[in-house]
C-alpha cells in the first residue's frame, strides 16, 4: 500500500475566485474524507485524508470548502453492496434486499442507477450519512460509480480492474461492454490482495496469464501488491484514464476514483 497522503492546491486560486462553474467532488468516510475542486473539467485543488470535521468547520486550510457549491457529488464509502438488474429492482422492494445486506441499526440502505442495466443497493454508516446529507439528498452517490462510469467509456480487452483504497479493493471486469463482476474485499498484505484477485478471476473462468491488470488508487509501480500480482497475472499496469485535467506531478491513476465523480454531478436516491 502506498503511504503518501496526496494534496494539490492551484497557486492561483482563492476563495473569492469560485462560483457556480466550479464543482466539488467528495469521498466520505466515517472519520476522514477527501475532496476535489474542479473548473470546466480542470483540477483546482484536491485533498486526501482530511478530519471529518473540517466538512462542517473548514478552517483557514481548507476554505474553498466555505463555498456553497451547486455542483457537488458526494462519493459516499458502503459497508456492503450488492447490484440488482434493472428488471429485479424496485423502490417497494428496498427494504428485502436490506435483509440480503444485513443492515445494522447505525446503518442506512441507498440505492441508485450503476449503469444502464443495474441498480446498485448499498448500506452506509450513519455518520457518513449524515457528512453526506450536508451536500443534499439528490448528490449522494456511491463512491465508485464514477470510477465504473469512466472504465466502462474507455473499456479494453482481457482487463481486469482494481481500484485499491487503502486496505480493501474493489475488482470490476466487463464482457460484452456490461458489467459481469464487481465486488470488494478488504486485505491485509500482497498475498491476501492476490488471493482474492486470483479468486476473482477463477470465478469468471479467467486465465490469469492472459489478463492485464488495470490498477488504480493507493498504489505506486514498485510497491509489494503490485510486484506480488505481477507475479501471477500477464501483466500489472497503473491505470492511466484521465476524467478531469491535472498537473503532470499528478499520476492518474491517484486521481481517478475521486476525478471520476465529476461524472455523477446528480444521482437519484432512494
Amino acid at each position: 500500500m502506498s503511504n503518501h497522503i496526496y494534496n494539490y492546491h492551484d497557486p492561483n486560486l482563492n476563495l473569492y475566485q469560485v462560483n457556480s462553474n466550479y464543482s466539488l467532488l467528495l469521498q466520505i468516510y466515517p472519520a476522514t474524507f477527501s475532496y476535489a475542486i474542479v473548473y470546466q473539467n480542470k483540477l483546482m485543488a484536491w485533498a486526501e485524508d482530511c478530519d471529518i470535521k473540517l466538512l462542517t468547520e473548514p478552517g483557514d486550510a481548507h476554505d474553498l470548502l466555505s463555498f456553497d457549491y451547486k455542483k457537488v457529488a458526494a462519493g459516499v464509502h458502503p459497508t456492503g453492496f450488492t447490484l440488482i438488474p434493472n428488471a429485479l429492482f424496485s423502490e417497494d422492494k428496498l427494504a428485502d434486499f436490506a435483509r440480503y445486506l444485513d443492515v445494522k441499526p447505525n446503518e442506512k440502505i441507498l440505492a441508485q442507477p450503476l449503469d444502464d442495466d443495474n441498480y446498485i443497493v448499498f448500506k452506509i454508516d450513519n455518520k457518513v450519512a449524515a457528512s453526506a446529507e450536508k451536500f443534499g439528498t439528490d448528490n449522494i452517490v456511491f463512491v465508485n460509480k464514477g470510477w465504473v462510469t469512466a472504465i466502462a467509456n474507455k473499456l479494453q480487452d482481457n482487463n481486469l480492474y482494481l481500484n485499491i483504497d487503502k486496505k480493501q479493493v474493489d475488482i470490476l471486469y466487463f464482457a460484452n461492454g456490461k458489467v459481469r463482476f464487481y465486488n470488494c474485499f478488504e486485505f491485509t498484505n500482497p498475498d491476501e490482495l492476490t488471493y482474492y484477485t486470483s479468486l476473482v478471476a477463477q470465478e469468471l473462468q479467467l486465465q490469469p496469464k492472459n489478463l492485464i491488470l488495470q490498477v488504480s488508487g493507493d498504489c505506486n509501480v514498485d510497491d509489494k501488491n503490485l510486484s506480488r500480482l505481477a507475479e501471477f497475472f500477464n501483466g500489472v499496469e497503473q491505470n492511466e484514464l484521465e476524467v478531469i485535467e491535472h498537473p503532470s506531478t499528478i499520476f492518474p491513476h491517484q486521481l481517478l476514483a475521486l476525478g471520476a465523480l465529476s461524472l455523477c454531478v446528480s444521482s437519484e436516491v432512494y
